[in-house]
């Protein structure tokens, strides 16, 4: 039995959605309410003590960590779906190189012009009492919301964030001059991975950083057009400036 604790706009729960739906599996669906601190519920934190999400149980046991899970589907799941791993050990460090790449790099960038441009306005509304206790209640990336403040991420915090998207998704595009996917001939948890934050890139208007690259287009032409996407990618989980304001719901990018 796999269960997953998730919440829809969650970048870090859209990359698990990604792999549950190319490896064809079954799983009930628990969703996380941020604006309720459900992450931060003590039942939730018995579960991951990070108190982000996703979560992952299978047959009671919670695996934590969105990277994790996605390499966590494949081992459990090997032969069902999609293969998400090459069979060869150069080609499973390829996939894993990348995704070093992608925890320290797009999915750290991609939460400031976030923050800045879906939670501000909420984030303010708190009082500063409100702000402390969620800060301090939450476990991870206290530092990331005082930082954060009221005025939001600075201009320079801003243009470095998007240097290095730009980053990405210039390596995303000369990979796949090279090869069909990241990793070679095959789909890879890679690609599932990276896709979240291109698309998080998509809804808030930044499609211009890869405009000038036409086999970045091509694959994630690719990608939106597997029928993982729309699975994952389900109508209420994705965000987009400035209609629809998610500011109050501030934990919302609590993910990992």
């Amino acid at each position: 039995m796999i269960e997953l604790y998730h919440a829809d706009i969650s970048t870090c729960s859209q990359k698990v959605r990604l792999c549950l739906a190319e490896k064809g599996l079954e799983w009930t669906s628990h969703p996380i309410d941020f604006a309720k601190a459900e992450h931060l519920a003590p039942s939730y934190l018995a579960l991951n003590p990070n108190g982000v999400v996703p979560t992952l149980v299978h047959d009671g046991v919670p695996v934590i960590d969105s990277s994790v899970i996605c390499e966590y589907l494949e081992e459990i799941a090997p032969k069902q779906g999609t293969a998400l791993m090459p069979n060869t050990p150069y080609g499973r460090a390829k996939v894993r190189a990348w995704m070093r790449y992608i925890e320290e790099v797009p999915t750290a960038a991609i939460r400031v012009p976030s923050f800045n441009g879906l939670f501000l306005n909420g984030w303010r509304r708190m009082s500063d009492s409100q702000r402390a206790r969620y800060i301090e209640s939450t476990p991870l990336r206290k530092g990331h919301y005082r930082r954060f403040g009221t005025e939001g991420f600075s201009k320079e915090q801003v243009d470095e964030s998007i240097e290095r998207l730009r980053q990405t998704v210039e390596r995303v595009h000369a990979a796949v001059a090279r090869e069909p996917w990241l990793a070679g001939d095959a789909i890879s948890i890679a690609d599932l991975c990276v896709l979240p934050t291109i698309v998080r890139m998509s809804d808030i208007g930044l499609e211009g950083v890869w405009a000038d690259l036409p086999e970045f287009n091509r694959w994630y032409d690719r990608m939106k057009g597997r029928p993982s996407f729309d699975k994952a990618f389900y109508p209420g989980s994705r965000v987009g400036l400035p209609a629809n304001d998610r500011a109050a719901n501030a934990g919302a990018e609590q993910s990992k």
